[in-house]
């Protein structure tokens, strides 16, 4: 037996969770529950553009900067990848020597650092902007992350967040993780599903509609269960609970899919930030499609981009030489994914 829920969406939320490099003009776009929270329209991308003006923008999920002569020159940087936000000395080639914005990150086992540098004199909004909404991100993993055993219960009363609303509670849910179960609370609400045992009320879990991949009512050795399966970036978890009667058991069910289907055509990521000067609208910032007489990316020019930014670049030692059929001599060997034009190319660059 079971009810159709509504199907997962969220597989393919990234934008807070990974480091892209020179991404479409959709994948710029905000996506539903994202908000733009504050706009710098003169930033330097010290690090792999230095001497090009460029616009930052920062939203509730990531940073996205992009070049203005050259748009589709850009990079998204989600806060779930930043280990560590710090100010540091830079060489600007439009600002010279100046203090610039450190930020090193860590995606798919690999590390990344950006710089930035706020074009704009004595101005110290790049430096705390970023670092407030940053902060705002990290204190507020509830509202996104499934959560087991955590602070959340007191005095059997649901601690809310700032944004929750309690819609329904429900009292004799049993947790079927034991043979014997485990008799405890529903409380059902705008952003997430939480439940905890009447007689440990640390025994809980928080599951966020983000992180729902299905629920459904189906046969388990208990009868007739709610089975909540969370997504696989969440851990795949599968969690199964009986409510008594049966009726009150497909309630439950219908009212939980009804509120994921609300949350997912507006989702809350929990992220509060007010800037004193507004931004500009999201009209204003849409970045219309350019057609360029040559638009061609090729892997070189991927892995260039990819490469500028590495935070573990550094090489230790010289590589050991080859024969060159080419130039007729021995040389270094070369980078993987290299090749000598690639070398001609940046000496005629310079």
């Amino acid at each position: 037996m079971s009810i159709n829920n509504p199907p997962p969406i969220y597989d393919a939320l990234w934008e807070d969770r990974d480091v892209r490099f020179d991404i479409s003009t959709a994948q710029m776009n905000m996506r539903p529950g994202e908000k733009l929270i504050d706009l710098l329209d003169s930033v330097e991308d010290t690090k792999g553009n230095n001497g090009d003006r460029g616009r930052l923008i920062v939203t509730n999920l990531r940073l996205i900067w992009h070049s203005h002569s050259l748009p589709r020159v850009n990079l998204s940087v989600g806060y779930t990848c930043i280990i560590n936000i710090t100010v540091r000395t830079a060489h600007s080639k439009l600002r010279g020597q100046t203090e610039a914005l450190y930020i090193l990150t860590r995606c798919n086992n690999t590390r990344f650092e950006f710089i930035f540098t706020s074009l704009v004199p004595g101005s110290p909004r790049l430096f705390t902007t970023i670092i407030s909404v940053h902060r705002a991100y990290e204190t507020s993993k509830l509202y996104r992350d499934l959560k087991l055993r955590g602070a959340i219960v007191h005095n059997k009363n649901l601690r809310l967040l700032p944004l929750e609303q309690v819609y329904d509670k429900v009292n004799g849910v049993w947790n079927l993780s034991s043979d014997q179960g485990n008799l405890g609370t529903f409380y059902i609400t705008n952003v997430r599903l939480v439940w905890h045992a009447n007689m440990n009320e640390s025994f809980n879990v928080s599951v966020p509609y983000l992180q729902m991949k299905s629920v459904k009512i189906r046969d388990s050795k208990f009868g007739v269960a709610l089975v909540l399966e969370s997504s696989v970036q969440s851990g795949n978890y599968v969690l199964g609970f009986r409510i008594d009667p049966l009726e009150k058991l497909h309630e439950v069910v219908k009212e939980i899919q009804s509120l994921h289907r609300v949350y997912s055509a507006s989702p809350i990521f929990g992220v509060e930030f007010e800037t004193e000067d507004r931004p500009q609208s999201l009209d204003e910032l849409t970045i219309e499609n350019q057609t360029d007489d040559v638009d061609i990316v090729t892997e070189d020019e991927q892995s260039d981009a990819f490469a500028a930014y590495f935070a573990d670049g550094n090489k230790q030692k010289d590589r050991p030489p080859v024969y060159c059929e080419e130039l007729g001599l021995a040389i270094e060997k070369l980078k993987d994914g290299f090749t000598l034009s690639n070398l001609w190319e940046v000496v005629e660059q310079k």
